[in-house]
Formats: C-alpha cells, structure tokens, sequence
C-alpha cells in the first residue's frame, strides 16, 4: 500500500518564465495563479495538472538539459480529450514561433492512441497524448 496519493505539483525550471507562462496560457489554455516575482515563479493549471514554472538565473551560465546523457525530466505527457484536440493543438504549436515540433500526432504503439511530441519556449519536452476510443 502506497504511503503518497498523488501528484501535487511538479515544479519545472524555465530559460524564460514569460514565455514558457504565455504557451501554457495562451496555447494549451491553462489559468495562472501564484505569481512572485521575488524568485520569479508562477503556478499554472489545466484544472488537474498543476505545474509550478520557476525562471533560472541566467546569469549562472547553466548548461541545457540533455534527456540522452543526463539524469532528470525526459517529458512530461499533458492528456488531452479527443483527436480533434490533438490535432488542433499540433497546428497551434506548429504556428508558434518559440516552439519545435519533435513529431506530429501519430499512432502510439499500433494505435488507438496518437501522440506528438514537441518542445516549449523554454526547451522542456512535453508530449500531447490522445487515449484512442
């Protein structure tokens, strides 16, 4: 029997908190809430996912994540309710300026399920996954 119940929050570092904020709002529409500015973080939602974004400090000098050769977030894999969504958002994604499209949506594993995999303004690699009928 598991001690835990569940994800609360995953807490994500970002190159660029405005921008990475703005896709999640504006893009993916979640809702933001908890802003401070004195680290800089801001929380955002999609009403069952919450994820905390917190700025790096340039200034360090830090180096990009690798998935291949470092230990750490390989993507995060954000549910989405149908296939027209799917494909909705990947056009959204494609326009966007800051983003990078790893794949288009495509059959997962022999299908039903499709997913695509991208990465935001700040580099994470997130993964849209439609569960199939």
């Amino acid at each position: 029997m598991s001690e835990t119940i569940g994800l609360n929050h995953l807490g994500l570092s970002v190159s660029d908190l405005q921008a990475s904020k703005s896709f999640f709002v504006d893009v993916l529409g979640w809702s933001e809430s908890g802003y401070d500015p004195s680290y800089p973080r801001t929380a955002v939602s999609d009403g069952k996912l919450r994820l905390t974004l917190w700025q790096v400090d340039k200034s360090l000098n830090g180096a990009d994540f690798d998935r291949k050769k470092n230990a750490g977030l390989h993507h995060l894999a954000i549910q989405v309710e149908s296939e027209l969504k799917l494909d909705e958002l990947f056009k959204k994604i494609d326009e966007h300026p800051l983003c990078e499209i790893e794949f288009a949506p495509e059959l997962l594993s022999g299908g039903p399920r499709k997913h695509m995999m991208f990465s935001e303004p700040s580099g994470l690699r997130l993964e849209l996954i439609w569960q199939g009928e």
